[in-house]
């Protein structure tokens, strides 16, 4: 049975959408079945795999609107054990439509469409990775509902924690009413540029205010990890012998190591 992990940051700019590209990438590569949860309308992520939007039939969208079920949203990646349900820019209109649905329907509840989609497929993987939108909208709190944890990528910049505490209070929220079993999986550093005192201030702080549950693992920014997208690899494939591919296996590494704990 799959663990549902999404990233979660209302912030942009933040390496969420890398990260889970990568992690969910790394973790195939470590034995893993995967599927990645594009739920962006952006479609970032997507693309970031090489996925061609004109030959998308079936998106994440078209499960959440009742249209498709899970199983024929998911495309097989190129990358080993790596599948994905990918985004389109119809998602951007889905929170009119959930709230269309549940005014038709009384006993639909719109912020537990995602869990609806994913349960029939959580026992076909090891993981399923969410990449939520730059926002704390529909979308996020229907990806908070249907996880069983939440990783949280906080940049190594100046005011890295800014927002933290509204996303905090989402979380403790979603824990209270919707999700009991949301947990915190951990806080991921991103973005370290390591020859400034600054990102080494920042890691610091975050340190602090999040303790044990910070990763040990940070990710560098690099100019390799910005490329890869663009040629629709993760940093494994693209340069797998590079500093942020040893960061994101480790970061992968210590994910199941905590689901050992």
């Amino acid at each position: 049975m799959a663990k549902v992990i999404s990233l979660v940051n209302q912030k942009g700019g933040v390496g969420k959408t890398t990260t889970s590209i990568n992690l969910s990438a790394s973790l195939g590569k470590l034995g893993k079945k995967t599927l990645l949860v594009d739920l962006d309308p952006q479609g970032n992520t997507s693309t970031g795999l090489g996925i061609n939007k004109s030959d998308i039939t079936s998106s994440i969208y078209d499960c959440l609107n009742g249209s498709t079920p899970a199983k024929d949203a998911i495309i097989k990646t190129k990358f080993t054990n790596l599948y994905i349900m990918p985004a389109t820019i119809n998602l951007a209109g889905i929170d009119i439509e959930l709230l269309e649905m549940t005014h038709d329907n009384s006993d639909f509840k719109m912020n537990e469409q995602l869990r609806n989609v994913i349960e029939p497929i959580k026992e076909k993987f090891d993981y399923i990775i969410i990449d939520c939108p730059p926002s704390l909208g529909l979308l996020t709190t229907n990806a908070l509902v249907a996880s069983d944890s939440v990783i949280i990528p906080v940049q190594c910049e100046f005011f890295a924690l800014e927002g933290i505490t509204q996303l905090l209070n989402t979380i403790i929220m979603t824990q209270t009413r919707l999700n009991p079993r949301l947990q915190i999986e951990g806080v991921l550093l991103t973005l370290l540029d390591s020859r400034t005192n600054l990102g080494l201030e920042v890691v610091e702080e975050v340190r602090k205010f999040f303790n044990e549950k910070v990763f040990n693992t940070i990710i560098p920014r690099l100019i390799r990890l910005v490329e890869a997208p663009s040629h629709g690899e993760p940093i494994n494939e693209y340069d797998p012998t590079s500093r942020a591919a040893e960061a994101y296996n480790n970061l992968a590494k210590e994910v199941i190591d905590r689901d050992k704990e």
